[in-house]
């Protein structure tokens, strides 16, 4: 996906079921972070990273969004651990991890399972989407400090 493109809406159910869209959000930047599971030992790095930074992001006004393939009730038990504030989405017919980023597939050994592809999308308040990056390689996380330079 292209730089300043516009970023597709889509609807998905977040860790407390609420369904969240896309358009919700405009107004702000929105940081949409595609992860591969919950509980995963880099995933988990990630998302906390994310939360530890939450402040600054709100400064710069953005916003984050976790998404992954993972069940609300998986999400909700990864937030509740991690102390994570911010909305986890359950793409659990992986269509939006399509569109924006892609899918790993049979993710981790496991046969005809798919996960979404570790990636970061920046998106303006527009809906243009600033930034991406997405790795080939689950376990590599994404340049911090690009995200923050972006979000300036």
């Amino acid at each position: 996906m292209t730089n300043e493109r516009i970023a597709p809406e889509f609807s998905l159910l977040d860790q407390d079921r609420k369904l969240r869209g896309l358009s919700e959000f405009r107004g702000r930047k929105v940081v949409l972070v595609f992860y591969p599971g919950a509980f995963t030992s880099v995933c988990t790095k990630e998302l906390c990273t994310f939360r530890d930074s939450l402040v600054n992001f709100n400064k710069l006004n953005a916003f984050v969004i976790g998404i992954s393939v993972d069940s609300p009730f998986v999400n909700k038990a990864f937030a509740d651990q991690n102390n994570l504030q911010f909305p986890l989405l359950s793409d659990y017919n992986r269509t939006v991890s399509q569109k924006y980023a892609g899918v790993y597939e049979n993710f981790a050994g496991m046969q005809n399972y798919s996960a979404s592809k570790r990636a970061v999308l920046i998106i303006n308040e527009e809906g243009k989407i600033l930034y991406s990056w997405v790795s080939e390689d689950p376990g590599i996380e994404p340049d911090y400090e690009s995200i923050s330079e972006v979000l300036r």
